[in-house]
């Protein structure tokens, strides 16, 4: 009795797991702050934006309002709704910015400063390392970017609101034409969506930060500027520039969630009603697929690069 009550008294209780994985993603916001820092600096300058504005234009709301109010539905949410997407836009773009300088020094910078050295000693696969890496701006970033210009957006309608009551008139168009709930799930299919769009690009950075030794942001940019000077001069056509352009710039209809809309003369952007979107559509896209294909051939050529990569 004694030994079998000593035997039970000495198991251990079993190892919890160490998630490589979560950790590895842990260490790059902790190495990087920018990643949150830079949105959020953006953030509070668009926020100083409207309190000034609020403040400058509080004493003509009521002219700026009543033009508003003769528009038909559609314009009038357009009007209302325009500093909101341009907000969204904003953050959006500089996530893509910081994403873009991320996967250049993602690699690079380990080697750069030696300290894949030590990150090597680690029991941490390359495979674990580099998808951690590619995991940032995939997942993590666009995360940052849907807190970020919600709270953004909620804090701009609250403003707004202050603005209008204290001009003595009624807010409720206001929160009639500006659905936070629903912009929100749109913002979050769009940067879903954009990420994945986004993908080679986010891979072809990291292939390349994984063996230049030096000027990472040249070879990124200049070989696919050559091609399609190359293209462009051997056969006079422009398909891989124009495939690069809508990769970078334009995307296929209902990715990006905003669209144009004329208000009066110009136009100006608003976000995609939630009953606009098409998930079929983006997902039957070939080129989503095609994107797909090339970013998964990318990461696994920097995970088989690092391997053999030494210190610069």
């Amino acid at each position: 009795m004694n030994t079998q009550a000593n035997a039970a008294a000495t198991v251990l209780p079993a190892p919890l797991a160490t998630r490589p994985l979560y950790w590895s993603v842990r260490r790059e916001l902790w190495e990087n702050r920018s990643l949150y820092l830079a949105p959020i600096a953006v953030a509070g300058i668009l926020l100083l934006a409207s309190v000034i504005s609020a403040f400058y234009y509080w004493k003509k709301m009521s002219d700026i309002m009543r033009p508003v109010l003769a528009l038909d539905p559609a314009k009038q949410a357009a009007a209302i709704g325009e500093p909101y997407a341009y907000v969204a836009m904003l953050l959006i773009l500089t996530v893509f910015l910081v994403g873009f300088f991320y996967c250049l020094d993602a690699l690079h910078g380990e080697r750069r400063d030696r300290s894949i050295l030590f990150w090597k000693s680690l029991p941490v696969s390359d495979w674990t390392t580099v998808l951690s890496k590619a995991a940032i701006p995939l997942v993590v970033l666009p995360l940052i970017a849907f807190t970020i210009i919600v709270v953004t957006q909620i804090i701009m309608l609250l403003l707004t609101t202050g603005a209008v009551l204290a001009r003595g008139l009624t807010p409720a168009i206001l929160w009639t034409q500006v659905p936070l709930f629903e912009n929100a799930l749109v913002l979050l299919y769009g940067l879903a969506a954009l990420a994945l769009w986004h993908a080679p690009v986010y891979g072809w950075l990291l292939l390349v930060s994984s063996w230049a030794k030096r000027g990472t942001f040249l070879w990124a940019v200049l070989p696919p500027i050559v091609l399609c000077v190359f293209e462009w001069i051997a056969f006079h056509t422009t398909h891989l520039a124009s495939m690069l352009s809508q990769r970078l710039g334009n995307s296929p209809a209902d990715v990006f969630a905003f669209k144009a809309l004329v208000v009066k003369s110009p136009k100006v952007p608003v976000i995609i009603p939630l009953s606009e979107l098409d998930p079929i559509k983006l997902f039957s896209t070939p080129g989503l697929w095609i994107g797909l294909i090339y970013a998964a051939v990318f990461i696994f050529a920097a995970i088989s690069m690092r391997r053999d990569r030494e210190p610069i």
